[in-house]
């Protein structure tokens, strides 16, 4: 394998020439001349010039920004619609995309629940049944909030007694919410309106007549979208009052970096607070016992050393999901009248795969566990002993399993790369699946297969990565192949359905799929060695999961896209930068690319956890070393790639993609083009309509038709 691996990295520079070659043939792009400034900031005594600081500006505030990104549209929204397979792809995408989507439905408050999409809707809307077998009824169709579908709902809280539902509203993919209440038999929306909102659910009170959320302060103006999310707090709203007259609960303003998530047992009697710094999984944990009105809340875990995600209880009993002492995490309980550590009791010990989640449904833990990236669920009784493992129809994800401590069924999806999501109702007493409905989309998943492989990256350590394609193709090099990855956040990449991913596929793609260090697929120590000064493995195992392609002739590098999002965009450009050579196009989207200043705007400061600061001299100089706003030199032929972004991206501020853009056309001296395409009203993602994810996902893979060459059947 070692001799195949050089002789590929032998072949690459050949084919980057033909890479180059290919767009050498047609007029080359004229790129929009971005002004730059003399900015320099200096860490630990090393200079570091910043060209195009004047970027970071908000598109909403300011002129030269906002005509910087009008002109890179008009470039990029130019070139795509020049490409032929352009409007046949968006035709296919919408076809395949035209199915009725139905999610799994939960049962609360006396009645089940489920959201439905009839194919198009730019939302999915909420219904609601009083039994299975009832006529569903609609309670929210968020597609009636704005004529251009982005307007979304974004979470639910349902009281005990199901007489109201809390809901937080969406605007823009901002991840600012608005909560709402409405009456759900009579669908009235109340007065209460709770603003600025942010990373927080609803948490009720068992009597039904109010509950505790965490916010922020109204930003200074114009500040919104940019300025760092500090001092939230607690606070607790009675149902028909002002936001104004709300309780305030918990606060800490000695450490105003410090986050809260409310959540009320199921009994009702006690408010569990999660006390997050970050984005690491390690918690302080705060408890009120709701049945003493004027007992103070007390700290239960009073340090960030580990994490412990609240289960449930039986009256004092509390348990939770933990990592003390189990890096694959294990169950516990702590006794609330004899608290000390000692007396600390586990309940369902470490296995050799990593616990992802738990809950408690039908006086059973529900334990979903990843096993080498995929799911696996166990069912535990309430002493821990093993009962039964739920049984999937082969390679996939599984999604659901909610559920009171009373109930006697639970509901769960199940999909593939190629295989739609099912929904079935799962019986807690006899372990039996019932297949409830099945999605109907227009292609044959027979047609396709999927496979897992591990490979070895640069220090040995082996690497799982899935790889799905239509039957039949030849190993012979010439498949276009599309490699995504995210490596981070202890985030897990599961096998799930994609119609982008469909429509890539029957256009002839490999998808592949790798699961890097920094994510969570082997617990704790996997995530870890994909953090801070140890990121650098993050790209060296994405990097050696390209080179793996090649070698095993799935692809050539003028063949080999790579993509991913966010955190996965910083993937993507670190890799571009390092290794420009190897890919024959590339897709950033939402990408953290400045990393020597992403802690300074809004949600930034939480991702110290996992990339480290450059503040701190070791850590500036791991982060300079990769961040790809800084990396990108002069003089290289870089591959042909489009950054994606949106102007209300509020998780990931658009200055970043819009920096290394700028930089990227700076810098680029071949011939492959080098785009930027900036959405308006979106965010980082979430709410974001159907309409526009179609868009989207039509331009990328046209752009990828165009610059790996390829010429697709298209229906």
């Amino acid at each position: 394998m070692k001799a195949t691996v050089l002789k590929t990295r032998a072949a690459v520079f050949g084919t980057l020439l033909a890479v180059q070659a290919l767009y050498a043939q047609e007029t080359a792009l004229v790129y929009p001349k971005t002004k730059t400034v003399d900015h320099t900031d200096t860490f630990h005594g090393k200079e570091v010039a910043d060209p195009y600081r004047w970027l970071e500006d908000d598109v909403r505030k300011s002129t030269d920004v906002s005509a910087w990104v009008e002109t890179q549209n008009k470039l990029t929204f130019d070139f795509l619609k020049s490409i032929p397979q352009r409007s046949a792809i968006e035709k296919r995408m919408t076809e395949l995309w035209n199915y009725e989507k139905i999610s799994a439905p939960f049962r609360a408050g006396g009645r089940y629940y489920f959201s439905r999409n009839d194919g198009l809707q730019n939302q999915n809307v909420l219904f609601m049944q009083d039994t299975l077998q009832s006529e569903p009824q609609v309670l929210i169709d968020p597609n009636s909030w704005s004529a251009d579908g982005t307007v979304a709902l974004s979470g639910m809280a349902f009281s005990d007694d199901g007489r109201y539902l809390a809901y937080g509203v969406q605007d823009a993919g901002s991840d600012w919410n608005t909560w709402r209440v409405m009456e759900i038999d009579t669908r009235k929306v109340l007065d209460d309106e709770l603003k600025w909102v942010k990373f927080s659910g609803a948490a009720w009170t068992p009597d039904s007549r109010g509950f505790f959320y965490s916010r922020y302060k109204e930003p200074e103006k114009d500040a919104a979208f940019q300025s760092l999310n500090m001092n939230m707090k607690v606070w607790y709203h009675r149902v028909g009052t002002r936001q104004a007259d709300d309780v305030l609960v918990y606060e800490r303003p000695d450490h105003p970096e410090w986050g809260f998530q409310t959540s009320v047992s199921e009994d009702g009697r006690y408010l569990i607070l999660t006390v997050w710094v970050g984005t690491d999984d390690r918690y302080r944990i705060v408890v009120k016992d709701l049945t003493e009105p004027y007992g103070l809340p007390f700290e239960l875990i009073d340090n960030f050393d580990q994490e412990y995600s609240f289960i449930g209880n039986d009256d004092t009993v509390l348990y939770f999901q933990t990592n003390l002492e189990a890096p694959k995490r294990r169950v516990i309980a702590i006794d609330l009248r004899h608290r000390e550590r000692e007396n600390w009791k586990q309940i369902i010990g470490e296995s050799e795969n990593a616990l992802s989640s738990v809950g408690i449904v039908g006086n059973m833990f529900v334990c979903e566990y990843l096993k080498d990236a995929k799911t696996q669920i166990r069912l535990h009784s309430m002493d821990g002993s093993f009962v039964r493992e739920v049984e999937f129809p082969g390679i996939g994800s599984a999604s659901g399993f909610s559920g009171k401590r009373k109930d006697n069924e639970t509901f769960y999806s199940f999909s593939s790369f190629a295989l739609p999501p099912s929904t079935y109702r799962y019986n807690m007493i006899t372990g039996e699946s019932q297949l409830l409905r099945r999605a109907a989309v227009k292609f044959n998943p027979d047609d396709y297969e999927t496979r897992q492989v591990f490979y070895s990256s640069k220090d040995g350590t082996k690497v799982p990565m899935f790889i799905c394609h239509k039957k039949g193709i030849q190993l012979d090099g010439t498949n276009p192949t599309l490699l995504y990855g995210y490596g981070g956040f202890n985030i897990s990449l599961t096998p799930t359905f994609s119609v982008s991913r469909l429509a890539w596929m029957e256009m002839g793609g490999v998808f592949a799929l790798a699961n890097l260090r920094g994510g969570g697929e082997y617990g704790e120590p996997w995530h870890k060695a994909g953090t801070k000064l140890n990121k650098q493995n993050v790209f060296d195992d994405f990097i050696a999961a390209a080179e793996w392609l090649i070698a095993e002739k799935y692809t050539t590098p003028k063949k080999l896209a790579i993509q991913g999002g966010s955190n996965g965009g910083l993937l993507v450009g670190a890799c571009m930068t390092q290794r420009p050579d190897l890919y024959g196009a590339c897709l950033p989207a939402v990408g953290v690319m400045d990393m020597l200043r992403f802690h300074q705007f809004t949600a930034g400061r939480f991702w110290v956890d996992d990339y480290g600061s450059a503040e701190n001299p070791d850590e500036f100089a791991a982060l300079f070393k990769y961040s790809p706003y800084h990396n990108l030199e002069g003089g290289i032929q870089y591959p042909a790639t489009l950054v994606t972004t949106a102007d209300t991206d509020d998780r990931v501020v658009p200055g970043h993609s819009f920096k290394f853009a700028a930089m990227l056309q700076a810098c680029q001296s071949g011939t492959a083009p080098t785009l930027i395409r900036i959405e308006t009203r979106a965010g980082h993602g979430a709410g974001k309509p159907t309409a526009k994810i179609i868009e989207e996902a039509a331009d990328q893979w046209s752009f990828l038709v165009k610059t790996l060459g390829m010429n697709p059947r298209l229906e």
